[in-house]
């Protein structure tokens, strides 16, 4: 067991969009409230206010399933740019006490204290409960959080979802045996149905036979690779899960609003969305070797294609043309469509084509639309064919990744 101090301190946003909404419109305080991208009928719940799961609504369950059970569900389209707000006004909170943060979802992070300033004979416990206090004087009194605090990131996320909601725990060696007796393998972050599966085939079915596994079983017999000595080190205190990953691909998928969308009006949202991408790369100073597209239909099933690219890129104009010239031979029927850009690079000093100056003018115009809309606000300047969409292929909520905010 790692029997260091606990450092690490994890910060939960309590149905973060939910009590956002909450926040903003007092009459919807104490009411069950259920946060959708869309408000028609099939649409899916994306989070659900703590009224509104106890009386039985869950993530990805359809409006419709969730009126039957709750009639009195309040459901609200979501505004991201009000739950940017907040998540950047959290990070400030957060940013007064270590430079050491790391934001790991909209709504969720962790603060490092290991190479904090000393905290002048204060606990951890305090400053949790401080931030509290912080969240609800700067931020809204109705806004909640849940703190975990431990000797890693992996054990300071299962404190802080020991006690929701406005819960905070602190894991030891001294009291881990005692918390992960009351769990259940899922329960336990990176831990779903097929890793679950893989656990009990060797015959470990609780958290607490998952502790006292050998390192060699976790690594040969259930995971097969350098997984199990990690879950074997995480499951201790020790610290493997602080690093950063590289971005890999860039994409963005749109369910369509309607299935009597003509072929036009499909290729006018798929353009939308390789200038999303497209934006979102340049955001990262990035380009990319190749696109990917896919469609998924209502009776042809998946179709996708792909195309490598022998110079690196990153203008809408040419994320378009490919894009466009892969999806000409899509299946009809469609209702979701994607568009991914991957093999993800830092721009180099790459020789430029036969064409090399109408691309030099394609990035130098590329580059001057990006600092308006970054000025003016996002779609100030974009292509005139994806002006029918621009109320209808809305921003969406960032939940795994934090990089575009």
């Amino acid at each position: 067991m790692n029997d260091a101090k606990p450092l690490i301190m994890h910060i939960d946003l309590n149905s973060c969009f939910a009590t956002c909404e909450q926040q903003a419109r007092p009459m919807l305080r104490g009411r069950p409230v259920a946060i959708s991208n869309r408000t028609s009928k099939n649409s899916a719940i994306i989070t659900a206010s703590y009224e509104a799961k106890a009386r039985g609504v869950k993530m990805g369950m359809r409006r419709i399933e969730a009126l039957q059970i709750c009639p009195d569900l309040v459901f609200i389209e979501a505004e991201p740019s009000k739950y940017r707000c907040v998540y950047h006004r959290l990070l400030d909170i957060m940013n007064d006490y270590s430079a050491h943060v790391t934001m790991k979802s909209i709504d969720e992070g962790v603060i490092d204290f290991s190479e904090a300033p000393p905290l002048q004979e204060r606990s951890l416990q305090e400053v949790g409960h401080e931030i509290k206090q912080r969240l609800k004087a700067e931020i809204g009194c109705w806004m909640r959080c849940n703190v975990g605090i431990s000797t890693n990131r992996f054990l300071a996320k299962t404190a802080a979802g020991l006690h929701k909601p406005d819960g905070l725990d602190t894991i030891t060696p001294d009291n881990l045996r005692d918390v992960l007796a009351r769990l259940q393998l899922t329960d336990l972050t990176g831990v779903a149905k097929h890793n679950a599966a893989r656990l009990n085939a060797v015959g470990i079915f609780t958290p607490l036979q998952f502790l006292d596994a050998g390192e060699e079983t976790l690594t040969r017999q259930v995971f097969k690779s350098v997984c199990g000595r990690q879950w074997h080190q995480r499951l201790r205190g020790y610290e493997v899960d602080d690093y950063d990953s590289d971005i890999k691909s860039v994409g963005r998928q749109y369910v369509l609003e309607s299935n009597k969308l003509t072929y036009v009006q499909i290729l006018q949202r798929l353009s939308h969305l390789a200038e999303e991408v497209g934006a979102k790369l340049r955001l990262k100073n990035r380009q990319a070797h190749g696109v990917y597209v896919y469609a998924k239909t209502h009776a042809h099933g998946f179709w996708h294609r792909c195309h490598r690219a022998e110079f690196p890129f990153c203008t809408n104009q040419t994320i378009w043309h490919i894009v466009k010239a892969l999806f000409a031979d899509a299946p009809p029927d469609i209702r979701e469509i994607g568009v991914t850009c991957y093999g993800v690079c830092q721009p180099g000093s790459e020789q430029l084509s036969l064409f090399g100056d109408a691309l030099a003018r394609e990035r130098l115009v590329t580059g001057a639309v990006d600092d308006i809309n970054l000025r003016f606000g996002p779609r100030t300047i974009h292509s005139a064919e994806t002006l029918p969409t621009n109320d209808k292929v809305k921003a969406k909520i960032p939940f795994g990744s934090t990089r575009y905010l």
